[in-house]
């Protein structure tokens, strides 16, 4: 994995209920942007999941071609996405999520299902 995130990109990852994510298809180098959520664990670590699962388009481009780009409080970070499938990490995405999005409807969810979906992103 690349070097961390930056002190400043990590707090506003951190404030950020959601974030826009842009990914790439194909040869074409068609963009596609969708909104996501976003947890920072204790180690720093940025992890996402795919509430639609592995089906959800963002996820298939994004698994396809790991570099993307995270718009977060008007600032576009260069990101690259790596499996996070291990049992530490899902852990991981799944205490942040339950943390920063506690009431919100589709929580639970997040933290049952797809769990084969969680990425970590790393600066690129």
């Amino acid at each position: 994995m690349s070097p961390p995130f930056d002190a400043r990109d990590l707090a506003r990852l951190r404030e950020e209920d959601e974030v826009e994510i842009k990914t790439t298809a194909g040869v074409e180098g068609l963009t596609h942007r969708a909104i996501i959520w976003v947890a920072v664990d204790q180690q720093d670590r940025v992890l996402i999941r795919s509430y639609r699962g592995p089906g959800a388009r963002w996820f298939r481009e994004i698994t396809a071609n790991p570099e993307a780009r995270v718009h977060v409080q008007g600032h576009a970070l260069t990101v690259r996405a790596m499996p996070a499938t291990d049992p530490d990490r899902v852990a991981a995405c799944s205490d942040g999520l339950r943390r920063k999005y506690a009431g919100h409807a589709s929580m639970p969810g997040m933290l049952r299902q797809h769990l084969e979906t969680t990425l970590e992103l790393g600066p690129r």
